[in-house]
């Protein structure tokens, strides 16, 4: 199994990400999986019924507005990122965050790269599936890049001057 940034720690991932060409009859019943949010829209309420957890996952050109009605069914929601240079991604994560109130574990998967790390989490990342040719021991690192913050975030909710009053 692969392994995964997650909480700040290096952990053993064990949830499977389906690919876009999975059906609904190839998804396994037991297994944490991650499906595309295209089987989702088509099969949701007979997915419900899995004995397994289930996540969704979203392509840049997926907004998150198509599942906001459905976010107590996922325990996980992946936000791909097909590119390093496409920042979709981290308007997605704040609209769950902030917009849909979403809770659960946020993971950013695809070209994801250290530099990206602390930039994510103030949106609302708190797991990533670093690139399969970088190192996630060197790329935790990231989450430390800086440790003050001026402005809101999904991670802090005021800004720098209103903590100082505080």
């Amino acid at each position: 199994m692969q392994k995964i940034i997650k909480g700040r720690e290096i952990v053993t991932d064990n949830w499977h990400l389906l690919p876009k060409e999975t059906t609904f009859e190839e998804i396994p019943n037991t297994d944490n999986v991650i499906i595309p949010v295209a089987l989702w829209l088509e099969h949701g309420h007979a997915l419900t019924t899995r004995d397994g957890r289930l996540g969704v996952w979203l392509d840049s050109d997926e907004e998150p507005e198509s599942i906001a009605d459905s976010l107590e069914h996922f325990q996980v929601i992946a936000i791909n990122f097909p590119a390093f240079t496409d920042g979709r991604g981290f308007s997605y994560a704040r609209l769950l965050r902030e917009r849909f109130g979403y809770k659960g574990e946020i993971r950013a998967i695809g070209d994801v790269l250290q530099d990206q790390l602390y930039f994510m989490q103030r949106c609302g990342f708190d797991a990533y599936v670093i690139r399969a040719d970088r190192d996630p021991e060197a790329a935790l690192a990231g989450l430390n890049d800086f440790t003050v913050t001026y402005q809101t975030g999904a991670d802090q909710p005021q800004p720098l001057f209103r903590r100082r009053l505080a």
